[in-house]
C-alpha cells in the first residue's frame, strides 16, 4: 500500500464571518521514497494541508475525511493510522518519528536563546527520553553532519542568529532527521519516513538554494524518505518533484507527473502560474489578473472562473470534477 493516502481531506475553521474551508476535499497518494511538489499562490491552502497532516492545526479547527499512514513494520490489524483522529498522546509517537516538517522561516522556528545543538538534542530526546546525555549529544552532532552542516561541533555551540540563512535551514533539517528510530547498523536515527518541507528555499540566494535542494535529494536517496515539497516556485519544484499537485482556493486543480504537468498544463491556473514564472527566453512576465478569492466569498462554480481567460458559462454553475487529462494526469476543468 501507499505510504500516505489522503481521501477527501477537509479542514473547517471558524471565523467571525462564518466557517471557511482552507482545505476542501483534497485527495492524494504518496508512495515511499516519492517526492510530491505542492504548488499554488499564497492562500491556496498548501501550508494548511501540511499542518493537518502534522496534527498542528489551530485550536477550533475540525477535519473531515482521512489521511492513512502505512505501518512502519507489518500490516497487522489496526496498524494503519488515520492521522486525522489521533490524539496528542498518539501524535507523539508519529510526529518526528514517522512524519517531520521543515518550516518556511527557520529564524522564527528556532529558539533564539538556545544553542543550536541543544535544540537538535531536544528532538533526539523527544523519542528517547532515557537516552544518556552523552549519547543524545552524539546523535545531535551526527544529525547536523548528516544535514551537511560544516564543522557541526562548532555550529552546535552557536545560537541561531550566528548562523547564515542556509545553515539555519540545515539545522532545521537536522532536527527533522533526529527524531526517527535508531538504525541498528549506523546507531543513528533512521529519520522519518515522510518529510514535509514548507518553502524551504524562500529568501535564500540561488547558490544556497541549489545546495538545499541537492541535500534533500541526497537524503531521499540515502534514507528512502518520501517528500512533500511546498512552494510557489515552479522552477524549484521542477528540480525536486516526481509528481506535482497544484492547489487553488483549498482544492487540488491539477495533478500528475511533474514533467507532464509542467510541459502540458491542462488547467488554466497552472498555465497562468507558468506564464508568470520568470524565464530568460520568455521575456516579460504575464501575471494572472486578480487575486485568490476570499474563502468566505467563493464563487458558486469554479473558484478560478473570475480570473480565467477561458471561462465558459458552465464554469459558474458548479464546481468541476477532476477529469483524466492523460496517463496519471488529471485536472479540475470542464475543458479537459
Amino acid at each position: 500500500m501507499a505510504l500516505l493516502e489522503v481521501n477527501g481531506l477537509t479542514v473547517v475553521l471558524p471565523t467571525a464571518a462564518g466557517a471557511i474551508r482552507p482545505v476542501n476535499g483534497v485527495s492524494l497518494c504518496l508512495e515511499s521514497g516519492e517526492a510530491l511538489g505542492l504548488v499554488g499562490e499564497s492562500g491556496s491552502g498548501k501550508t494548511m494541508l501540511a499542518l493537518a497532516l502534522m496534527g498542528l492545526l489551530p485550536e477550533g479547527a475540525r477535519t473531515r475525511g482521512e489521511a492513512l499512514l502505512a505501518p512502519r513494520n507489518g500490516t497487522g490489524p489496526g496498524a494503519t493510522k488515520n492521522l486525522l483522529v489521533l490524539d496528542e498522546h498518539e501524535w507523539r509517537g508519529v510526529r518526528g518519528r514517522d512524519i517531520a516538517m521543515v518550516f518556511q522561516e527557520p529564524m522564527t522556528s528556532l529558539n533564539p536563546v538556545m544553542r543550536v545543538g541543544a535544540q537538535v538534542e531536544e528532538a533526539v530526546r523527544a523519542h528517547a527520553a532515557r537516552l544518556p546525555r552523552r549519547e543524545s549529544k552524539r546523535r545531535a552532532i551526527a544529525a547536523l553532519e548528516r544535514a551537511a552542516v560544516p564543522e557541526p561541533r562548532t555550529r552546535a555551540r552557536q545560537y541561531p542568529h550566528q548562523l547564515s540563512g542556509g545553515l539555519r535551514q540545515r539545522a532545521m533539517i537536522a532536527m527533522a532527521l533526529a527524531g526517527g528510530s535508531q538504525d541498528p547498523l549506523t546507531k543513528l536515527p533512521a529519520g522519518p519516513r515522510l518529510l514535509i518541507a514548507d518553502e524551504p528555499t524562500t529568501a535564500l540566494d540561488a547558490t544556497v538554494q541549489k545546495q538545499i535542494l541537492e541535500l534533500l535529494g541526497r537524503l531521499r536517496s540515502e534514507l528512502g524518505l518520501a517528500l512533500i515539497f511546498i512552494t510557489h516556485d515552479l522552477g524549484v519544484v521542477a528540480q525536486v518533484a516526481d509528481r506535482l499537485a497544484v492547489m487553488y482556493a483549498g482544492r487540488i486543480v491539477e495533478e500528475g507527473p511533474a514533467g507532464e504537468v509542467l510541459a502540458h498544463p491542462r488547467h488554466p491556473y497552472t498555465s497562468g502560474l507558468l506564464a508568470a514564472s520568470p524565464r530568460i527566453e520568455r521575456g516579460a512576465l504575464q501575471p494572472i489578473p486578480g487575486s485568490v478569492p476570499r474563502l468566505d466569498a467563493l464563487p458558486p462554480g469554479c473558484a478560478f472562473e473570475p480570473r480565467c481567460p477561458l471561462r465558459q458559462v458552465e464554469c459558474s454553475a458548479r464546481v468541476p470534477e477532476m477529469r483524466t487529462a492523460g496517463k496519471e494526469h488529471r485536472a479540475r476543468c470542464i475543458l479537459v
